[in-house]
Protein backbone atom coordinates (compact mmCIF):
# COMPACT_ATOMS: atom_id res chain seq x y z
CA UNK A 1 0.00 0.00 0.00
CA UNK A 2 1.15 3.47 -0.64
CA UNK A 3 1.37 6.28 1.88
CA UNK A 4 -1.49 8.04 0.12
CA UNK A 5 -3.77 5.01 0.48
CA UNK A 6 -2.80 4.49 4.11
CA UNK A 7 -3.47 8.13 4.93
CA UNK A 8 -6.91 7.94 3.33
CA UNK A 9 -7.74 4.81 5.29
CA UNK A 10 -6.52 6.46 8.49
CA UNK A 11 -8.68 9.50 7.89
CA UNK A 12 -11.77 7.37 7.28
CA UNK A 13 -11.12 5.33 10.42
CA UNK A 14 -10.59 8.47 12.48
CA UNK A 15 -13.83 9.97 11.15
CA UNK A 16 -15.74 6.78 11.95
CA UNK A 17 -14.30 6.65 15.44
CA UNK A 18 -15.24 10.28 16.03
CA UNK A 19 -18.79 9.74 14.82
CA UNK A 20 -19.30 6.60 16.86
CA UNK A 21 -17.90 8.32 19.95
CA UNK A 22 -20.58 11.00 19.66
CA UNK A 23 -23.27 8.42 20.38
CA UNK A 24 -21.56 7.01 23.48
CA UNK A 25 -20.81 8.26 26.93
CA UNK A 26 -17.26 8.31 28.26
CA UNK A 27 -18.04 5.09 30.10
CA UNK A 28 -19.25 3.45 26.91
CA UNK A 29 -16.11 4.49 25.07
CA UNK A 30 -14.04 2.94 27.84
CA UNK A 31 -15.96 -0.32 27.58
CA UNK A 32 -15.59 -0.34 23.80
CA UNK A 33 -11.85 0.21 24.13
CA UNK A 34 -11.55 -2.59 26.68
CA UNK A 35 -13.48 -4.94 24.41
CA UNK A 36 -11.22 -4.02 21.49
CA UNK A 37 -8.11 -4.73 23.54
CA UNK A 38 -9.54 -8.07 24.70
CA UNK A 39 -10.42 -9.08 21.15
CA UNK A 40 -6.96 -8.09 19.91
CA UNK A 41 -5.31 -10.11 22.66
CA UNK A 42 -7.50 -13.13 21.88
CA UNK A 43 -6.63 -12.88 18.19
CA UNK A 44 -2.93 -12.73 19.10
CA UNK A 45 -3.28 -15.88 21.21
CA UNK A 46 -5.07 -17.63 18.34
CA UNK A 47 -2.28 -16.71 15.95
CA UNK A 48 0.36 -17.85 18.42
CA UNK A 49 -1.40 -21.21 18.84
CA UNK A 50 -1.70 -21.64 15.09
CA UNK A 51 2.01 -20.95 14.63
CA UNK A 52 3.02 -23.73 17.03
Amino acid sequence: MTIKTLSKISLVLAALASLSACGNTIRGIGQDTANTVNATEAAGRDVARAAQ
